[in-house]
């Protein structure tokens, strides 16, 4: 293959390649590795070796190359794994491309020349990967077929042996540390899932061992872990690639999805003002990612987490899937809780009353029985609820308590009567000029007409002192042009009685 730089072309106006070689207990084989990667017909080049807690003098073998040798260099740590030794070498190297190399194998002398000029002549091409070959217990070309990201999703069709950007190792935050097999294959998902090219050396530039005990024969006894670990890592990219998550019986994913996508349909509703695109794919996976993803700020009847979603800090809130009889009622008749959540914050916005601004939801069915519901809003920058009134003093007391009982009344007024209007969900904000309220758990809202009786009763779940609801009856009752007096009488009534038998 032709070459971007000839060997005529000054070794300073080539980037600096640095080849990283972890070791573990690999004496017997890594003076081959070594004296291949130093046969490079290509500079600058480093080698950087990671002795990864070698019992067996590899560390002394490194040594030995780093004393006569100025491009080679050992770092030593505990036994940590593969992929920890990986980004402890990438760490500590300088060079702009990286290429890793396990040290019982073996390159190609033209290999870094070539990758490296590829790399230079095109910024959209992540990787550069070599033909390979077999030595050792088994010989003959290890054939791959051509990439492309919905094979990628399925299958490890590359090798850990490919050059590329140190930035790009940057941008995916490294080698994933918590996988122990086929950790290349993540890390090739992380840094292609979202594009770049792929280029392949015409010509085997890898000669691959194929050893009794190998970790490329040992890994094939950890697929549950891996697949279930890409899942949790990458779940937009399987809902992309394959219509759902990788199943182990890879090659079958996406058709089983296909089916149970049949079985257990599924709605999925973005807020069209935002990126729906970049969203859809974070709501599509919500069942997945949920329970292994996100800070837990509730976990009782439902369930509540702080999550990121396509860069926007989200609140997704997972609803307990209801007994049977509901289930039949929501799958057939009934809008789901998270449905009526995300339209019924659209109706607040829209009479100007505060609520976090609705994202998107997802409802499953399974066959005709309603299944799993999340509603997701923006996270609210309101750091108070009601609750926190009685646990510290505001100087805003009087305000906070008026412009709660403003809201209220703005509801009422609009036929909106919250069934759910306790202590936790009113939040609210002091500002420069005012108080800034939001409700939230929308989906036991009411519509219909809402008298005094029944509007004085909806405070009943908010404990007061007699001070505190003199003071909301009085806002609530000019807010609505009612009877002060008869408001805190029934204010009162309702919320002793209340608080009586809690």
């Amino acid at each position: 293959m032709g070459s971007h730089h000839d060997l005529t072309t000054p070794s300073s106006a080539r980037a600096l390649v640095s080849v990283v070689v972890p070791v573990y207990n690999m004496a017997h084989y890594l003076r081959d590795t070594l004296d291949s990667v130093l046969a490079s017909d290509y500079a600058p080049l480093e080698v950087v070796v990671v002795d990864d807690g070698s019992t067996d003098g590899s560390r002394a073998v490194a040594g030995e190359y780093a004393a006569r040798d100025g491009r080679v260099r050992v770092v030593g740590q505990e036994n940590a794994g593969v992929c920890a030794a990986r980004n402890r070498g990438v760490g500590e190297a300088r060079g702009k491309y990286i290429l890793p190399v396990d040290a019982d194998n073996t390159i190609a002398p033209t290999f870094v020349r070539d990758a490296a000029a590829i790399l230079d002549a095109y910024p959209e091409v992540k990787a550069v990967a070599p033909r390979a070959d077999f030595f050792g217990d088994r010989t003959g070309e290890w054939v791959l077929p051509p990439f492309s990201l919905h094979l990628l999703a399925r299958k490890n069709i590359m090798d850990t042996c490919a050059m590329y950007r140190r930035a790009d190792w940057e941008r995916v935050g490294g080698y994933s540390e918590g996988i122990v097999a086929r950790e290349d294959w993540e890390f090739w998902i992380a840094v292609l899932k979202d594009g770049g090219e792929v280029r392949r050396l015409p010509y085997v530039a890898l000669h691959y061992r194929i050893r009794a005990g190998s970790k490329r024969t040992s890994d094939r006894r950890l697929k549950r872990h891996v697949v279930d670990f890409l899942n949790r890592k990458h779940p937009e990219f399987f809902e992309r690639e394959l219509g759902g998550p990788l199943r182990y019986h890879r090659s079958w994913s996406r058709l089983l999805n296909f089916f149970g996508r049949l079985a257990r349909p599924r709605r999925i509703v973005v807020n069209p003002a935002l990126d729906e695109a970049a969203l859809r794919g974070f709501v599509a996976t919500l069942p997945l990612r949920f329970a292994h993803t996100g800070t837990v700020l509730h976990k009782g009847r439902n369930e509540l987490r702080r999550m990121n979603a396509a860069g926007l800090d989200v609140v997704v809130k997972a609803f307990r899937i209801p007994n049977a009889v509901n289930r039949l009622a929501y799958g057939l008749l009934r809008a789901s809780k998270a449905r009526r959540s995300y339209e019924y914050a659209f109706r607040l916005h829209a009479l100007g009353i505060g609520t976090p601004r609705p994202v998107a939801y997802y409802t499953e069915r399974r066959l005709l029985l309603f299944g799993r519901s999340y509603y997701v809003s923006l996270t609210s920058d309101c750091p108070y609820t009601y609750a926190d009134l009685s646990r510290r003093d505001f100087p805003e007391r009087e305000e906070i308590l008026r412009a709660i009982a403003r809201t209220t009344a703005q509801m009422h007024e609009h036929g909106l009567l919250h069934k759910d209007y306790s202590r936790g969900n009113i939040l609210f904000r002091p500002e420069a000029g005012g108080v800034r309220i939001e409700i939230i758990d929308l989906n036991r809202i009411r519509f219909g007409r809402v008298g005094i009786e029944a509007g004085c009763k909806n405070f009943e779940r908010l404990p007061a002192s007699p001070e505190m609801l003199a003071i909301m009856a009085d806002e609530y009752a000019a807010a609505r042009g009612f009877d002060p007096t008869v408001c805190l009488q029934l204010m009162t009534k309702y919320n002793t009685a209340r608080h009586e038998t809690d």
